[in-house]
This record gives structure tokens, sequence and C-alpha cells, in this order.
């Protein structure tokens, strides 16, 4: 299927679901506007809104996972903002402080504050808490953090940057015979190894070929994950990347590409 066809599938799966289990036994729809760990999977094109479209008529709610993507990782500050998503919950906490202090957080739309508050009203506040909710230091680390943010343009250089770094790494190893795939969005970055790159057949797991080509990554000084969905090299590189650092990346991808499959 071309993107357009599998967006019309996924859709209609949703909606074929939906109607199997019946709308009202259903809370909410989660998912990352980008996904990550599963692979570092940008969507189809038209996936968002034709999904958005699905769950509207259906009045069930979206909650977008942005503990990856929020915070300048896709180019934009929210991956919500990014693909035109309506999101009811937005979940944030990595770029939030960029790990430097723990913090997480949840957005919510007007429309389930609303909600919150006529509950509030008519039955009494919400009974709710977490031990170290709004912790001071947290907090503090968080401002000090998106102060950083904006003041060093990270988002701008994370839009710019990671779109060299696709580019750079398409050129350099998206013609290999075992490189089915090279994608990615803003600053997120990932490169799929295949068999049998005309009918995209994949590596029997049990040679461990992803996490080969990490190793001899390493053995070269840069970082990549060995991604559990498959054989795939994820990089999520700082915000702060520059070209130089960029190209160092690309030019390690090749040699360990080459070392592990000729």
């Amino acid at each position: 299927m071309d993107e357009a066809a599998f967006t019309r599938h996924c859709a209609d799966e949703l909606e074929a679901l939906i109607e199997r289990e019946g709308a009202d036994t259903i809370a909410a729809f989660i998912g990352e506007p980008v996904m990550g760990t599963g692979g570092i999977t940008p969507p189809p094109a038209g996936y968002w809104d034709a999904i958005q479209k699905v769950l509207k008529k259906h009045d069930i709610l979206l909650i977008a996972d942005e503990v990856v993507t929020g915070f300048g990782r896709l180019g934009s500050m929210f991956g919500s903002a990014h693909y035109n998503i309506e999101a009811d919950f937005i979940t944030i906490a990595k770029g939030l402080t960029s790990a430097y202090a723990p913090l997480s957080g949840s957005i919510i739309s007007d429309k389930v504050w609303k909600v919150l508050e006529q509950g509030t009203d008519e039955l009494g506040p919400i009974g709710h808490g977490w031990t170290y909710s709004a912790h001071p230091i947290g907090a503090a680390a968080g401002v000090a953090n998106l102060k950083l943010v904006d003041d060093l343009g990270l988002v701008k250089n994370a839009r710019e940057t990671g779109a060299y770094l696709k580019k750079a790494m398409t050129e350099a190893v998206g013609d290999h015979p075992h490189v089915g795939d090279v994608r990615g969005e803003g600053m997120l970055c990932s490169v799929e190894f295949v068999e049998d790159k005309e009918k995209r057949g994949f590596f029997d797991p049990a040679k461990k070929t992803g996490p080969a080509v990490a190793a001899a990554l390493l053995k070269r000084g840069v970082i990549g994950r060995a991604m559990p969905q498959g054989d795939i090299l994820g990089f999520a590189p700082p915000l702060c990347l520059t070209r130089e650092e960029a190209g160092t990346i690309v030019s390690a991808t090749a040699d360990a590409v080459k070392e592990v499959l000729g």
C-alpha cells in the first residue's frame, strides 16, 4: 500500500474496532505523534486527520503521548501542533526538564477541564494527588530548561539540523542492499535493516543484526539504539546537535553498516 491507502486502512480498522466493541466501552485512543521506541516511525500522510475524524464521530477522547515528542524533538514545540492533533490530553515528561530533574505532567483540553469544573461544582473537589506533585525543585528545573530551549533556539535547530541528519543519512546508507528504510522527523532518525530489500524480507531475529550494527557503531564513539521492534538503529540526538556532529553520526553509521553487512 502507498501512504494514502495505508492511512485509509488504519482509519477503517479503527472504525471496525469501535463498532465491534461499542463506542461506550472505549475510554480513549492513545498514540504518539511519531512512534518512538516502536521504531521511530512517522505517521503516513494524512493519518492523524483520518484518525481524528473517526474519534470525533464516536465521541472518543484522544490522548497524545508526547513524552518523546514534546518540547522540540520534532522541530515543533509539540508533536500535536506538528500534525494538527487536537488532543484532549497531552502527556509530557522527558523534554520538560531535559532529564536534569524528574518532572512529568498532563495538559488537558478546555472540553475536559469544563467536565472537571462541573463535577467539582456538583460533587465537590475531585480526589486525586501524588506524593511529589508540583515538587519545587522539579518545577524550577523545568522552567530553567524551557527558558534555554527558547533562548538557544533549540526547536529551530532540531528542525533544521534534524532534516540535515536525515538527508545525509539517506545519502550515506539509503542505497545499501540491506538498508530497507531511512526515516525520521525533526531530531529523530532511524535506519531499518532488511535481508531482502526488493521483497522487504527481514533478517532472522536470532541473527541480532541491529544490535551488531549498534555495537560496531559504539566502537566508533557514537551511541545508537538497537530498537526492540526489529533490526532498527535509532537516533535521538540532543537538540543542540551541530551539522558537524551530525556528520560524525552519519560517517560512523556508514562504517558500522559496512563492517557488519558489507
